[in-house]
């Protein structure tokens, strides 16, 4: 089912059930959302497992480094 909806939605990169999961998971830690309201949904026993979903690419934290080197004292 996947499968056929990647394809239809014109995604080409392989997506799996996994990836799938780990980029929700990733992408409501990063909108703010608690982890004591994401833990539920995801199944792991500590919130503390929930830290994988927190890695950020340098892509991410670009915007806000470039606000605030602005600031640098120098």
């Amino acid at each position: 089912m996947l499968s056929k909806y990647t394809k239809e939605s014109g995604i080409t990169r392989s997506i799996s059930p996994h990836k799938l999961r780990h980029f929700l998971f990733t992408w409501l830690k990063k909108e703010g959302l608690d982890d004591a309201l994401i833990q539920p949904f995801s199944g792991h026993k500590s919130r503390q497992s929930l830290e994988i979903y927190s890695t950020l690419s340098l892509a991410d934290a670009q915007e806000n480094y470039e606000a605030l080197i602005k600031n640098f004292p120098i």
